[in-house]
């Protein structure tokens, strides 16, 4: 007799009560059986790693730490899998039955997981407690999966060769889940309906295995019924989520959001209200139009007074938003920026948005800016060319993927990009808030062979924010600007000395030097905020 999905091959009969009854020797299954269910396996090991993925995006996006969140959240979901696979020997009957109840309990906790975690972050709180949760229940139905299936399928295929094919195809998926997420999945879909679409794709592999299997016919139609069900109500969860994220997040950035994408760096958020414009990056602010000007006055124009002369050749690094540049084509000398940002989506928008273009005054529409989408490590490891003033304007160091950006290594490399008498100046987060990160900043540069003069502004939106003047010997404190104050805002000669004196609350700490090898300023930074957050 031929094994039935309860009986391994070569096995006597099944047990009493299977849904499935035995396949009788003169009725083969379909060649079109394995081929199918394999291809299962496919579906079953990308989905895993997509729902994995999606997870760790969104823990990296609202707890930060990219590095920490992501080998949690992947440890986490290795163990919950190795739990699923143990309980899956206590499932001794009605297998098929059991594994589209799995597929479609999956479909629906994965694939509604971003929409969940998103509103609970936006509106309930403990958003801890969810992802954690989630990661763990996702994990057991993913390690519940594949064993049921090698049971299923263990009926007309030897074990070897079985568990061999079983795997292989469990290994491509996820490597083609690992590609497709961040150059497709991510940028096209957004990580709400990719969740959604992958729920519908589990719930459809729950659908396809219905009609592989000789089953009870009332037992087939409850369970066609359900997949079908779990199918359509993901389709119009699909169909509906770009609205319900516009509410939500309209709803936690406490105004109308006027433009919003997703690119495979980042979510890009601005709201508009009648009194200011804000740009959001994950959720973080970035600026606020109504203070902005504080900080980029601060972040520039000291720089150049310091520089003793006006500059030709300028190079920002981050400053995607384009008022950085905006500061500095106020200088006629300004011949030629060049701005290095990884992420096209927010130079795309700076520089076509009419509402983003009028912030920065069309500075990334100016013949004399060139924008370069692509990674500043890499650009400063292999450019040759020299500038009078670099501008480095990035996001503070809460990840190891930024933090590699303040590191020795880094200002080593921008020091040679730097002209003989040409100096930088680096935005440096908070002394007040991240005291013993900012002067890790200043302790850093210093290693990295600069002499610094580290400068503070209140800005509204932020509160202190710090930045640090980087140039060769003689560096001093600049004692008056070189441009019109009229043409400002905020500063003004007379006030420009106050910006470099800090009082005892803020001043010096001993910190680490910040190096590639070893980022200690990232946790630092991390610790810092903590305590501010509790």
């Amino acid at each position: 007799m031929p094994a039935t999905e309860e009986s391994p091959a070569g096995a006597r009969g099944a047990p009493p009560g299977d849904a499935l009854a035995p396949f009788p020797a003169a009725q083969p299954l379909p060649r079109l059986v394995h081929p199918a269910l394999l291809a299962s396996v496919f579906v079953i090991a990308t989905s895993g790693l997509v729902y994995e993925l999606i997870t760790g995006t969104l823990a990296s996006y609202v707890l930060g730490d990219s590095v920490t969140q992501f080998s949690f959240v992947i440890g986490l979901y290795l163990f919950a899998m190795g739990i699923g696979s143990y309980l899956s020997q206590y499932i001794e009957s009605r297998l098929l039955e059991r594994f589209v109840e799995i597929e479609l309990g999956l479909a629906l906790v994965g694939g509604l997981s971003a929409p969940m975690l998103f509103r609970v972050y936006t509106a309930l709180g403990s958003f801890r407690a969810l992802l954690y949760s989630l990661v763990l229940l996702i994990g057991m139905l993913v390690g519940l999966e594949i064993p049921l299936l090698i049971r299923l399928l263990n009926f007309s295929l030897d074990l070897k060769r079985l568990v061999a094919r079983v795997l292989t195809l469990d290994y491509i998926g996820a490597l083609a889940a690992s590609l497709l997420f961040p150059s497709l999945l991510l940028p096209r879909l957004g990580i709400h309906q990719t969740s959604l679409f992958f729920g519908v794709l589990n719930a459809a592999v729950a659908l396809t295995s219905t009609f592989l299997f000789p089953l009870d016919r009332a037992v087939v139609v409850r369970l066609r019924a359900l997949c079908l069900i779990v199918i359509a109500g993901l389709g119009v969860a699909f169909a509906l989520v770009s609205r319900f994220v516009e509410r939500s997040e309209a709803l936690y950035f406490g105004a109308p959001i006027v433009y919003a994408a997703q690119s495979p760096y980042q979510r890009l958020v601005i709201t508009r209200s009648p009194r200011t414009t804000r740009l959001f990056l994950n959720g973080n602010l970035q600026f606020s139009s109504d203070d902005e000007h504080r900080y980029h006055e601060v972040l520039v124009h000291p720089a150049v007074a310091a520089l003793g002369r006006e500059p030709r050749r300028a190079l920002i690094l981050g400053g995607g938003d384009g008022l950085a540049a905006r500061e500095l084509l106020r200088y006629p000398s300004v011949e030629q920026i060049l701005l290095v940002d990884l992420d096209g989506a927010v130079t795309g928008a700076f520089r076509d948005l009419p509402l983003a273009a009028d912030l920065n005054q069309g500075s990334l529409r100016d013949p004399r800016v060139a924008v370069r989408n692509e990674d500043a490590f890499k650009y400063l490891e292999e450019s040759t060319e020299s500038f009078d003033l670099a501008i480095v304007d990035f996001p503070d160091p809460g990840n190891y993927a930024v933090g590699k950006l303040y590191t020795d290594a880094f200002y080593h490399l921008l020091r040679q990009r730097l002209s003989v008498r040409g100096l930088a100046v680096v935005q440096a987060t908070s002394p007040h808030y991240a005291r013993e990160s900012f002067w890790s900043v200043v302790t850093t540069l210093e290693a990295a062979g600069f002499k610094t003069a580290p400068l503070h502004v209140y800005v509204p939106s932020f509160g202190e924010w710090g930045f640090i003047l980087a140039g060769g010997e003689g560096l001093a404190a600049p004692g008056a600007l070189r441009i019109d104050p009229s043409r400002l805002r905020y500063l003004d000669s007379s006030g420009l000395p106050e910006l470099f004196r800090f009082p005892r609350d803020l001043g010096r700490v001993e910190a680490p030097i910040n190096r590639l090898n070893d980022q200690k300023l990232v946790s630092v930074y991390t610790r810092e905020w903590a305590e501010w957050a509790r």
